[in-house]
């Protein structure tokens, strides 16, 4: 449910007369059943955050350079569109506008003692507004490694990003094409693994941090579909 935040309260129910200290407790920072087993596989505090998976319930897009990934888009399908899920992703979006974001994951960060973040298991970097956001977030933390999967290809190669953030392009975006698949950490989506071994990727189907620059060297990233 996550710890009572005065600013969270103040964000999410604007200057109205104090709410029950339960409507400003909320966690921005979760772990997903991938993420359990990553962060007991490599003894680290492994945490995501996520907000809609293409777009907004008002109807905002929130994956503005996502291409045939829809399709087959996991975050769009499960528990993510749970009904007692999917209103924690549109805060989480919300908020992620708002100038008090960057206050607010600085706390949570704080309290979860977290040791690498994956920025959007759901989601994308949607203004460069935003994802600065998320790069003065990796600054204050310099020994927290920061990664993301991402489309928003050209706004990651045109921004000076901090040395404990990571990215990896996913290949089905509208921004494939600028995806140099020599030097660029990049993703992949196969319907086997046996097709990912024999096509010279690194399996990050069930290890997340495999897809990483700090646990691979390869810019080849493969995914099994799931």
């Amino acid at each position: 449910m996550g710890t009572y935040n005065p600013l969270l309260c103040i964000l999410l129910h604007g200057n109205k007369q104090k709410q029950p200290e339960k409507d400003c407790k909320m966690n921005l920072l979760t772990q997903n059943s991938k993420l359990r087993k990553t962060s007991k596989h490599f003894d680290k505090r492994v945490f995501n955050f996520g907000i809609p998976a293409y777009k907004s319930k008002s109807g905002k897009i929130t994956c503005p350079f996502a291409g045939e990934c829809v399709k087959f888009c996991y975050a769009k399908k499960g528990a993510y569109v749970w009904s007692n899920v999917s209103p924690a992703f549109e805060k989480r979006y919300e908020l992620s506008k708002t100038d008090g974001f960057i206050s607010l994951m600085i706390d949570e960060i704080i309290s979860k003692k977290v040791d690498y973040v994956r920025v959007h298991d759901s989601g994308d970097y949607y203004s460069k507004e935003y994802l600065n956001k998320w790069f003065t977030i990796a600054e204050r933390f310099p020994r927290v490694k920061f990664y993301s999967y991402t489309n928003s290809v050209k706004m990651v190669k045109d921004a000076t990003i901090p040395s404990n953030f990571d990215f990896i392009f996913s290949d089905s975006g509208k921004q494939k094409d600028l995806i140099d698949t020599e030097n660029d950490r990049h993703a992949k989506i196969f319907s086997s693994l046996e097709d990912l071994q024999r096509a010279g990727y690194v399996d990050a189907s069930n290890y997340d941090l495999y897809a990483t620059k700090w646990e691979s060297d390869s810019k080849r990233i493969g995914l099994v579909i799931h």
